[in-house]
């Protein structure tokens, strides 16, 4: 039959692996069937043959050299044999195969043909076709290759990439010799007669065809049976009926675990809960451990809060430690509940992974799984015991902790601290408490407050010395000559210390001249002779004077509160023999 210049017929597309190409619209039925064209078409060849022509024949005898081959003409013919090799299925006597006209009648009666032409001309139809439509084609791989395989289509040869092997990546490729493949033809270039096949391309299209059959059958909430298919450290993917679906490290168990491994081994067979299905992404997420009661449920009905329980302590961190006490419950004993110290150490000072302990619970919080536990409470608080036995106005003994702008801490007793305020230090004025304390330093205090709800204690340690303005007033009255010190300046005059406790030298007192400025006369710091002008043991005031000491002259006195009444020299009189 003359099909010169014709594409493959069904047959011949199928046994190449490649599904026939959409036909026109077929034109309206005639008397002559489709038989009887074929048969007028083999009895053209009787009498018509050309070279170049192709056509189709049966085999008769298969030597070594040459095959015979039946084409209907008045005498047979040949091809080498030889060129049987490229088929991709053995052919046998009586086989019909496509074959091109090479030379008419030769010398020895037979009319050479061409199978190999014949088939690559076939092929490149096929791969073109194939390459349109995206139909798989049929290959043999014929041996390994600098980057891949190399592919008989069937005469005409293919490049199928490493990559596009497998879904995943094959190590020996050397084991797919001879091995019979379906690809997809994903580049084809004939006029340099390149040809690059995928068969990776199909498999996931397989896969996801597969995938979403059985993503239909699924829904969530089903529990199914799977296969331990791959751990990984955020989790487990399982082989759920030929799709893989993840299994999330927090959803393996209701206790922390640090690695899957601890659960479960590749190959296991397990039961899984279908937490969530992504139908457009195809992913699946699975539970394990949805499948046995939450214990933090009914946590708050087991351990209430000031219950108390055993554990096991399972790490140690900065801000505290972490005490199992069931299966799957954790419970944090922040760093503060650890002791009852004022300054606390780090956690691993207190408690080690492995301990057992006696804890008391103070909140459960079933929603966010938090557990709060307390290991101080178990012990006597120290603030209690010492409000039991000490008062306000008690003496105490302690240790300068820390010393800040505003005053000093000092620890009376193991957790208990008590602030001495720096007004509270000395009678005498401190500027700041570094002037008379240093930490670690011990000293002797008396309690000023103590507040047990507020846990605060108030010391004062200036209550022990002797009052400076009391023993002044007692030994001094108005017009005595005393020895001072300027010790700071304000725009009115300047003080001065005399005797651990201040005086009031006005402006108008410093000098007979007219003075804009303290300053202008005096220095911090300089000692000079001051005359008492006035004393006011309520107020804790005096008033000095260097003008009256210089001059020692008897300056107009007051006495008790500055009335603006001068006191006459009789009533000073009195005041002195007081």
């Amino acid at each position: 039959m003359d099909v010169n210049n014709m594409e493959p017929s069904v047959t011949e597309a199928q046994s190449l692996g490649v599904s026939p190409a959409p036909t026109e619209p077929e034109a309206p039925p005639t008397s002559e069937s489709f038989g009887d064209l074929l048969g007028s078409l083999d009895e053209q060849t009787t009498t018509t043959l050309a070279v170049g022509q192709m056509l189709t024949g049966k085999v008769l005898a298969i030597r070594e050299d040459l095959t015979v081959i039946d084409i209907g003409y008045k005498t047979e013919g040949v091809i080498p044999t030889e060129e049987l090799q490229i088929s991709l299925k053995e052919i046998t006597i009586g086989d019909e195969i496509p074959v091109i006209v090479k030379h008419l009648e030769s010398p020895d009666g037979y009319v050479k043909l061409s199978y190999a032409e014949a088939q690559r001309k076939l092929v490149w139809a096929a791969i073109d076709r194939a390459f349109k439509t995206g139909a798989p084609i049929t290959g043999r791989i014929t041996e390994r290759i600098k980057g891949g395989l190399k592919v008989n289509l069937g005469g005409v040869e293919a490049f199928l990439p490493a990559s596009q092997v497998d879904l995943r990546q094959v190590r020996n490729l050397e084991a797919w010799k001879g091995r019979e493949i379906e690809a997809r033809v994903i580049k084809v270039n004939r006029r340099q007669q390149n040809i690059v096949l995928s068969r990776r391309a199909l498999l996931e299209e397989e896969e996801a065809r597969r995938r979403a059959q059985i993503l239909g059958q699924l829904e969530e909430g089903y529990v199914v049976e799977g296969r331990i298919k791959s751990l990984a450290d955020y989790g487990a993917f399982v082989d759920i009926g030929g799709i893989d679906g993840l299994l999330h490290i927090t959803d393996i168990s209701w206790k922390k675990i640090a690695h899957p491994k601890e659960v479960f081994t590749v190959g296991e067979v397990v039961q899984v809960k279908i937490l969530k299905i992504d139908r457009e992404t195809g992913r699946i997420n699975l539970g394990y451990k949805q499948l046995w009661p939450n214990p933090w449920d009914t946590l708050a009905e087991r351990l209430p809060p000031g219950s108390r329980v055993k554990g096991k302590v399972t790490r140690v961190t900065d801000y505290g430690a972490f005490v199992e006490v069931e299966e799957g419950i954790e419970g944090l004993i922040h760093a503060s509940e650890l002791t009852w110290e004022k300054r606390p150490k780090h956690p691993s000072k207190y408690v080690s992974p492995g301990d057992e302990v006696l804890v008391e619970v103070l909140h459960v919080d079933a929603q966010h799984r938090r557990l709060s536990l307390s290991l101080r409470q178990l012990q006597p608080d120290p603030w209690r015991l010492f409000a039991e036995t000490h008062s306000i106005g008690a003496r105490v003994r302690g240790r300068v902790r820390g010393i800040t702008d505003f005053g000093a801490f000092v620890e009376v007793e193991k957790g208990i601290e008590g602030l001495v305020h720096v007004s509270d230090i000395s009678r005498r004025r401190v500027k700041h408490p570094s002037e008379v304390l240093k930490k670690g330093q011990e000293v002797e205090a008396i309690i000023k407050e103590l507040d047990l709800a507020a846990r605060r204690l108030g010391l004062s340690m200036k209550e022990l010395e002797p009052d400076p303005w009391e023993e002044f007033f007692n030994t001094h009255r108005a017009g005595d000559i005393v020895r001072g010190k300027v010790v700071r300046f304000a725009s009115f005059g300047a003080f001065v210390d005399v005797g651990g406790v201040e005086g009031l030298c006005h402006i108008s007192e410093l000098s007979d001249e007219h003075v804009e400025k303290p300053e202008d006369v005096v220095q911090i710091g300089d000692e000079l002779d001051f005359r008492i002008l006035r004393l006011d043991p309520e107020a804790r005031r005096i008033a000095l004077s260097v003008r009256a000491a210089r001059h020692d002259r008897e300056p107009a006195y007051t006495i008790g509160e500055d009335t603006g009444r001068i006191a006459s020299l009789g009533e000073i009189a009195r005041q002195r023999e007081e």
